[in-house]
């Protein structure tokens, strides 16, 4: 029943959506919907509904993977939310806005606090959306993506920030809300594969409004040229020519009007390497008619490398293959060759330094090292970049952080008042062909830059949650001038390079812990912070615990205990000697319960914390037992068989359950309805009430009652994460009394 509402929502909004921009060029078939703009693919996916928990850190998020196939042209999200209170939909409980995040190739870096982030770290961009309630209890949100990204595509989902309030487990039914996220695809098959340096015919009916191609670009590819030839049209050439890489084009993808340009060329500098590029041919509204016209596309290489003034220079072979031909020793790479074997012009420009690869050293989940051949330290040549480049594995690395740190060799400089730039870059190296150019950004590609020198040798980037795929580091030494900065003549400046994969930002420091986190096989890790620090490597300390705050919250916590000091030596007078062990075992690890399990530095455990918890919470229930059994005033023997049983189900009870309210509660009852049943026999057969002095019902009992109803009730109702620290200490001091 919860699937099938959404699911008719799907196809009729895939329906009625306007058809994508594609167009009828291109023989052959395929299983799928057909119209007149194409042949497509219809795909489907969904995800077990979650629990969604308020946001605190990133480890309080709800996170979900997705996968979209290549040449898709529409992706629908199908968004769910219901609530849900006792095992019943949840129509009570108050409306909650529920905040939905989107990111292509790794999960978002969400800052919903507005923390502040560690110094040197870079906070990649994501798109949220918040999802309001439309019913009583469920509400449904469609977000939908024209050509999006292939790939792995992350959904992070919360509940805004609570009041931290502590609640006992089953007390009352708490208002659960269930995030489900749904997701259809469309995607075209067999579109054309334009090959480099040929030229494909193409003429386009009066009813068909576009025409999609793909081409291949291969590594060392510094320009992609996509020329319209011989358009011959009703209005000269109406046709708009669009470009873009890995999805089909937008509308506000670089794009060329080719009725204003002749010859209708688009050029596009620094492309992505080893991914597709689409080519959109499209018709001017309103223009009748057939368009015939011819589309070619030119690929420019780089040299791959420049030892004696020779290069190496790449085409493609008739196969669509790359392969790499020695460019003439006497030309060099300097001007325009043209590669044999290959009908198109393919150039060889400027110089691009080899790109060195990195050898990955993995030693734990999220804790690689990126090794440099004959490194760690580099030479950074005057006259062209050196480039390396590091490569994230497909979804394995993509939940960790990537660590970059440049060191300066200051002693190399000889003197000259050199500075090394770094420019980090998603799978292609910019590298500027102006030598003087310190950048790492052009029109549609920005990187990441670095740059050391003689005062500041040291430089650190942090990308938490990276990109998958190739990462090139380019460096390059500039010496400053008056002018602004130039190339160096003669300087080769020397660089320690380490590039390093780590699951959190420092570790999360000493106020916060990493945790390693999965939803369903995907993995990534996430701070969770203590002490009132925040941020993503709990750095942020706006509103941190002072260290006198922390003394004086475990002071609180530990030296409260000492209340069971009375008890025991009341206890040890009246020669209640078994009683008086449980309180001093009470007493004994309370106080190093609460040294050991406070948030700050101000810690201090004496065995495993997990032994101290249990060994607390058996004290503080064997105390309540053995008080109300002793006030019963049973025979020895039965009073020692309840002692010994009461221990053993307590035990049990809290290996099973440690935080629920019947631990609590089962005990006090039960132990309440046997010294009842004492008193009323006791009543009966002396036919007198019982206890029988009013002094005792009004200094002992009823103040003790009242004092057992308050403890109760700050346990249950009052106590919260930013009062626990003096409302517990109250709770010892009142269930000693």
């Amino acid at each position: 029943p919860l699937l099938l509402p959404p699911l008719l929502l799907l196809l009729l909004l895939l329906l009625l959506l306007p058809p994508p921009p594609a167009g009828e060029c291109r023989g052959a078939g395929a299983v799928g919907r057909k119209d007149e703009h194409g042949l497509f693919v219809t795909d489907y996916f969904t995800r077990t509904p979650r629990k969604l928990s308020p946001f605190r850190s990133f480890a309080s998020i709800e996170l979900f993977h997705f996968h979209i196939p290549e040449d898709t042209v529409i992706a629908v999200w199908n968004l769910i939310t219901f609530k849900e209170q006792g095992g019943t939909f949840g129509d009570q409980c108050p409306d909650r806005s529920i905040t939905v995040y989107f990111r292509s190739g790794a999960p978002s870096v969400i800052n919903p606090l507005h923390t502040h982030f560690p110094r040197d770290t870079a906070v990649p961009g994501s798109f949220a959306l918040t999802l309001t309630w439309t019913l009583p209890n469920r509400t449904t949100g469609v977000f939908n993506v024209t050509s999006p990204l292939p790939g792995d595509w992350f959904l992070a989902a919360h509940l805004p920030k609570d009041e931290g309030k502590i609640s006992v487990k089953g007390l009352y039914e708490e208002c659960q809300y269930l995030f489900q996220p749904q997701l259809i695809v469309q995607r075209l098959v067999n579109i054309a594969v334009l090959y480099p340096g040929y030229v494909t015919e193409q003429s386009m009916a009066p009813h068909n409004r576009s025409c999609l191609y793909k081409v291949f670009v291969p590594s060392y590819t510094s320009r992609v040229l996509v020329e319209v030839l011989r358009c011959r049209g009703a209005e000269g050439c109406p046709l708009w020519l669009r470009l873009r890489a890995k999805a089909p084009p937008l509308h506000n993808s670089t794009a060329l009007d080719c009725r204003e340009h002749a010859p209708c060329q688009l050029a596009l500098d620094l492309p992505f390497w080893q991914h597709w590029y689409y080519v959109l041919v499209e018709r001017h509204p309103g223009v009748p008619g057939t368009v015939s016209f011819q589309v070619t596309v030119r690929l420019t290489g780089r040299c791959r490398d420049a030892l004696g003034g020779s290069g190496m220079l790449g085409h493609w072979d008739a196969l669509g293959h790359w392969e790499v031909l020695g460019c003439s020793g006497t030309l060099g790479c300097s001007g325009t060759l043209e590669v044999l074997g290959c009908s198109g012009t393919l150039e060889c420009s400027g110089m691009l330094g080899s790109v060195r690869p990195t050898l990955r050293n993995e030693l734990d989940t999220f804790s690689v090292h990126f090794y440099i051949f004959f490194g760690p330290n580099v030479s950074v040549p005057p006259d062209r970049p050196a480039v390396f480049v590091i490569n994230l594995l497909p979804v394995l690395d993509s939940g960790g952080v990537l660590n970059l740190e440049l060191r300066l060799n200051v002693s190399s400089l000889r003197g000259e008042n050199v500075t090394v730039f770094g420019c980090l870059n998603h799978e292609v190296p910019l590298t500027s062909g102006d030598n003087a150019s310190a950048t790492c950004e052009t029109e549609s590609l920005a990187g990441f830059l670095l740059s050391v020198n003689a005062t500041a040798s040291l430089g650190r980037l942090r990308i938490p949650y990276p990109q998958t795929g190739s990462w090139y580091l380019s460096l390059r030494s500039l010496c400053a001038t008056e002018h602004g900065f130039e190339p160096c003549a003669n300087v080769t400046a020397e660089v320690y390079l380490r590039a390093y994969l780590s699951p959190c930002i420092n570790d999360c420091g000493i106020y916060g812990q990493c945790k390693l986190l999965r939803t369903n096989n995907y993995l990534y890790a996430a701070c969770e912070c203590k002490a009132g620090w925040n941020g993503w490597g709990c750095t942020d300390n706006a509103e941190a615990f002072s260290y006198g705050f922390q003394l004086l919250s475990t002071l609180l916590l530990c030296l409260s205990n000492v209340m069971f000091v009375p008890p025991v030596a009341i206890a040890v007078r009246s020669h209640y000697l078994l009683e008086a062990a449980v309180y001093i075992f009470t007493m004994f690890f309370s106080t190093f319960y609460h040294a050991c399990d406070q948030p700050g530095i101000v810690v201090f455990c004496i065995m495993d914390y997990d032994v101290l918890q249990f060994c607390d919470f058996l004290g503080s229930l064997m105390s309540v037992w053995v008080t109300v059994i002793a006030m019963a005033r049973l025979q020895p023997v039965v009073k020692q068989v309840l002692y010994l049983l009461g221990a053993m189900l307590l035990s049990m009870a809290l290996q099973m359950d440690r935080h629920g309210l019947w631990n609590l509660l089962g005990p006090s009852l039960f132990a309440l309805g046997i010294m009842a049943i004492a008193w009323t026999a006791r009543t009966i057969r002396r036919r007198h009430c019982y206890p029988p002095t009013w002094k005792r019902w009004a200094f002992y009992l009823c103040p003790g009652a009242l004092i057992a109803a308050a403890a109760v009730l700050l346990y249950a109702f009052v106590e919260t994460e930013e009062n626990y620290f003096y409302i517990h200490s109250i709770w010892h001091l009142l269930i000693a009394g």
